[in-house]
């Protein structure tokens, strides 16, 4: 058995996997993905059509046994992309629930469907007498395509020392045990919802339970019925955020739990004091990358700072560099710079990209793209992408992140989002894109301007106002900047 998940070795009866109202205990989880490993030795990579099911949590644990790559496939994918993702890794066959009806591409692959129930395989990790050995801790384990921003999605290849460097590394931070119960209602086809929301659970012996759909009323449900930890991103608690007021239920289940976090992107400072106002609790905000996996975290016995990441993980480095190339080495809350890491939880590759993956590092440092300060004790606060968040107007180097909370500090407010636009006297002028309380009667600019510029400083207030109904976000929730245009 496969020295990820020992409790699978182990055979215990304990509850490790529940989807809606099917589950799995250990010892069923090692049977089926057990036979469905037997079946998949020898292979080079396995697409998993990764809906959020039970079988994609044992298709891809299945893989993880015999030592074969997955590349989890997003199903709301568009041709185009799929097209890509499929050509460029070239898996052997595709794994999916019986019954799935697959896009074109993928159904033109070699199927394997994956079964769960009685009865189903050995028992023992291969399905077929024996144990399957352990590959080394280099070898690959997921190949997970990144967002595709700047271009075509690029696939990231996670060996298998990245996912156990991860998971030791937050349940050292968290305090994560087997007596744990994770609640999320994450996707399955990246770092968020299946590294971390999966086999996050199952390295450490213990269970999730996945909503399928997210609902305040479902994370209520769960967390009340003995979920101790609850995983989301920002939207989710903002929508928490907003029922709490209402909902003494939720309110409660929250302030019984025993760690709340948020991670993929930025959780506002204003759902931030609203959450702990209201249930007692304040949530942990974690910083990580499909190419990194997790570098930063607050610790579960920390200070859970609004608008921080927190501390390097165990075995994580992490520094800041300026535009000159030179190293920050000032803690005091303002210097802004690229961050750079380095560790075990670092990618080997971008997939038949070399000169991308070259691109990627200064020597063995990843950059990661990302623009931060540290306080004086260290603790990390991001202010945002270096390609979309960093605004140079009058001279200054502004953080679009710090503007974006002050915007929605403000009642008027209800999303917010800030860039920066090319202008001949400023350089850039930073313009704020709102999406009103009430839309009826939006806040002025100049409103606005003085609420920033009392909070922060006159040379960070909003110079434009755009008005939207909703702010364009990605599956993770996180705000696509480059859809916002004048």
């Amino acid at each position: 058995m496969s020295s990820l998940f020992p409790a699978l070795a182990a055979g215990s009866n304990r509850q490790a996997l529940r989807f809606g109202d099917r589950c799995l205990s250990h010892a069923e989880l090692a049977t089926a993905a057990g036979a469905l490993a037997g079946r998949l030795r020898g292979a080079d990579r396995v697409a998993v059509w990764a809906t959020p099911t039970l079988e994609t949590a044992v298709g891809v644990v299945a893989a993880l046994l015999a030592g074969v790559p997955a590349v989890p496939v997003n199903p709301k994918t568009g041709a185009r992309e799929l097209e890509h993702i499929v050509s460029d890794s070239a898996p052997s066959l595709v794994l999916a629930a019986p019954g799935d009806e697959l896009p074109p591409r993928l159904a033109g692959l070699d199927r394997t469907d994956v079964r769960v129930g009685i009865g189903v395989g050995t028992g023992d990790g291969s399905g077929h007498g024996a144990p399957l050995p352990e590959p080394s801790a280099g070898s690959p384990a997921l190949v997970v395509y990144t967002s595709g921003t700047t271009g075509p999605p690029k696939g990231a290849v996670l060996p298998r020392r990245a996912v156990t460097t991860t998971l030791d590394a937050l349940a050292d931070a968290w305090q994560w045990t087997a007596d744990d119960v994770l609640v999320h209602a994450l996707p399955l086809f990246h770092v968020h919802g299946l590294i971390l929301g999966v086999l996050g659970p199952l390295r450490r012996g213990g269970s999730v339970h996945h909503l399928g759909r997210f609902t305040t009323d479902a994370v209520a449900r769960e967390l009340a019925a003995g979920g101790t930890m609850f995983f989301g991103v920002p939207t989710m608690y903002h929508r928490i955020a907003e029922a709490l007021p209402d909902d003494p239920a939720l309110s409660k289940a929250l302030s019984g739990a025993r760690l709340l976090v948020s991670g993929s992107a930025a959780l506002p400072v204003h759902d931030h004091e609203r959450i702990a106002a209201a249930t007692g609790r304040r949530v942990v905000e974690r910083y990580g990358m499909t190419e990194t996996l997790m570098n930063t975290s607050v610790r579960a016995d920390g200070e859970p700072r609004p608008g921080t990441v927190g501390l390097p993980l165990d075995g994580v480095e992490v520094r800041l560099v300026g535009e000159s190339g030179d190293e920050i080495t000032a803690y005091d809350g303002e210097s802004i710079g690229e961050i750079q890491v380095r560790g075990a939880n670092l990618f080997t590759e971008y997939l038949n990209r070399p000169d991308a993956t070259a691109a990627a590092f200064d020597g063995d440092w990843f950059r990661t793209g990302d623009m931060a300060t540290r306080d004086p004790d260290g603790y990390v606060r991001i202010v945002g992408r270096k390609a979309t968040d960093l605004i140079k107007s009058g001279g200054y180097k502004i953080g679009a992140g710090e503007i974006e909370n002050a915007l929605l500090d403000h009642p008027g407010v209800r999303e917010a989002a800030v860039t920066g636009e090319p202008d001949a006297d400023l350089g850039e002028r930073i313009v704020a894109w709102i999406v009103p309380a009430d839309s009826e009667h939006p806040p002025a600019l100049d409103e606005l301007a003085r609420h920033v510029a009392g909070q922060l400083s006159a040379h960070k207030r909003p110079r434009e106002l755009r008005l939207l109904d909703a702010l364009p976000r990605n599956d993770m929730g996180k705000v696509m900047k480059r859809a916002l245009h004048g």
